[in-house]
């Protein structure tokens, strides 16, 4: 039996790497049909907004991009009127936008960002087939684990075929929840696949410096200098004869670049890491406890390693935290911000396919090599942990699992080497070929989408251009008055905010949605519009369909408004001098 790559086993050639690409160009083919088809149906009328699914939270990334592009370094959301100090937080996408400007703005951010999107998917693929190589020998299940790792999902197509959608309070997971698997971020998340590349090398620095270690060399600053009898404290190649600083400063680098893609993804590491070395500690005190050899040496290392890697991310992950309680927008936005998962059986629908293959091999890879085997082991014992923690963002600690049950099946399989078990092993597989389904449907309900120009995927064209006049005008950070539907799309095409437009970042929104409807309604009195107005500093108000849809009122007969353009059913009002 072989449950676990052996050194050389783990090398990937330069022939799997030519596969891998190939696969990759594959992917980029497959997920990029639906953008192409949406920019090709735009017309005359209507303007492409670049994104097949997800598009509130697509507009809010070119809004921040766009916010770089006007100069902004800190986050600033312009999804609220209230006031903002700013913060080092979520910078990927407000860096990304200095790569843009004017004219032409939106389309070139369209642009990156699709580019950064087929760079986080290559760079997701890459690492993923780096991890099951890790751990799997066999080229063949190398590569149909990271196709059902980058392409599979659960089971469920099957509530979406039978008509449910909603079932047991939500829809499956594959369908909206990119951490549960590998697709979504890949299909239009490029921050989310980038992240999980990092997550997954970052854990590869960690479990190769198990393997390729003595086990007899503790962790040491000093270490590499006794052995060579030289001084510490003189001699700067101390630190970089000491495979053990190496290491913990690969991973501390890596550790930080995810903090500037995805903070949340940062805890992962961190929970995995620590779970990890505890589970590693209760086993040698057992087998301490029962009289057997241990290795408290190699423990050590392991823990100095992850200690001195983790003291600047955990400055920064200490820093995120105490901007999520001192700042008061952030805070405010981090309490409607509720990413949780849904009732457990959503992932026993999302899951349960693989947990007999997890089953039958998670102790055959803990006595192989329970050193390194424990990891993928431990990680799916974890999940349930991290998928149930009592925090608003529970959802999102479940990043990655969904390797590690790919990893397990995998290992599953590779165990069922003997000849006589071929067959057994093409039957074993058949079924992980349902887990594909969901991700057709996906494909097939986007070319549906975008094969007709409609919102929100598109927008008006004379909005647009109502949209670009805002641009034009100068008026980064000034308020503008708009419904939700407008006030999403509007910051992704100027830089302006809006009061409303995005539900964690429109503070207040529950509130604040019926004082817009309410606003645009005929039998609101203009001393309360002026309220609203002063309250939130408004130098623009918006009128179009979505404005009409709220109520009957005509901005142009009010006094405190005069027209400044527009565009055919499209009208943008400026706030008269106060």
């Amino acid at each position: 039996m072989s449950a676990l790559a052996s050194r050389d086993d783990r090398t990937v050639t330069r022939a799997e790497r030519r596969w891998v690409f190939g696969f990759i160009a594959l992917v980029v083919l497959l997920t990029s049909i639906p953008y192409l088809l949406g920019f090709s149906v735009q017309g005359e009328s209507h303007v492409y907004t670049g994104f097949v699914f997800g598009v509130e939270d697509g507009n809010s990334y070119i809004a921040k991009m766009l916010s770089g592009a006007f100069g902004a370094w800190k986050f600033i959301s312009p999804y609220t009127a209230y006031p903002q100090e700013g913060a080092w937080i979520y910078p990927f996408y407000i860096w990304l936008g200095k790569l843009a400007a004017p004219p032409g703005l939106h389309v070139q951010l369209i642009a990156i960002f699709h580019l950064l999107r087929v760079g986080g998917l290559t760079l997701a693929v890459l690492a993923t087939y780096d991890f099951l190589s890790f751990f799997l020998k066999e080229v063949r299940l190398r590569r149909f684990g990271l196709a059902l790792a980058m392409l599979g999902g659960g089971l469920g197509w099957l509530v979406m075929l039978l008509g449910g959608g909603l079932w047991l309070g939500s829809m499956p997971l594959e369908f909206y929840s990119p951490e549960a698997f590998g697709f979504l971020s890949l299909y239009g998340l490029p921050h989310l696949a980038l992240a999980r590349a990092l997550l997954l090398w970052a854990l590869l620095v960690y479990l190769r410096s198990i393997t390729d270690r003595p086990d007899n060399t503790g962790f040491s600053l000093s270490s590499a200098v006794n052995r060579t009898g030289k001084d510490p404290g003189v001699h700067s190649s101390t630190i970089r004869g000491n495979p053990s600083i190496l290491i913990a400063s690969r991973l501390c680098v890596i550790w930080l670049l995810i903090g500037l893609v995805q903070p949340l993804t940062m805890l992962v590491l961190g929970a995995l890491l620590v779970w990890h070395l505890a589970g590693l500690a209760v086993w040698q005190l057992v087998r301490h406890i029962r009289g057997q050899p241990t290795n408290w040496p190699r423990w050590r290392r392991l823990a100095g390693i992850v200690l001195l890697a983790g003291i600047l991310p955990g400055i920064f992950i200490l820093y995120n935290a105490w901007v999520s309680f001192n700042d008061p927008y952030v805070h405010a936005w981090a309490m409607q911000n509720l990413i949780r998962s849904p009732n457990p059986i959503h992932y026993l629908l999302a899951y349960g396919l693989l947990l007999p293959f997890a089953v039958w091999s998670g102790p055959r890879l803990l006595r192989a090599q329970p050193w390194t085997g424990w990891f993928p082991v431990g990680w799916i014992l974890l999940f349930p942990v991290l998928a149930y923690i009592p925090v608003d963002l529970q959802r999102r600690l479940t990043e990655g699992v969904w390797i590690a049950w790919v990893t397990l099946a995998m290992a599953a399989l590779e165990n069922l080497e003997l000849p006589s078990q071929a067959n057994r092993r093409r039957w074993l597989t058949l079924p992980m070929w349902l887990l594909f389904l969901s991700t057709l449907l996906l494909l097939a309900g986007s070319l549906q989408a975008v094969s007709r120009p409609a919102g929100p995927l598109f927008r008006s064209k004379n909005e647009v251009r109502v949209f670009e006049f805002l641009q034009s005008q100068g008026v980064v950070g000034q308020v503008v008055l708009a419904a939700y539907e407008t006030g999403n799309a509007l910051p992704a095409w100027a830089p302006v905010r809006a009061v409303i437009g995005h539900g964690p970042e429109s503070v207040n929104l529950a509130v604040l949605g019926p004082q817009v409807a309410a606003f645009y309604a005929a039998d609101t009195p203009d001393t309360q519009r002026l309220e609203v107005i002063h309250q939130f500093n408004v130098q623009y108000v918006f009128w179009g369909p979505a404005e009409r849809a709220l109520g009957s009122w005509s901005p142009g007969q009010a006094f405190f408004l005069r027209p400044v353009y527009q565009a055919g059913d499209y009208q943008l009002f400026q706030v008269a001098e106060r």
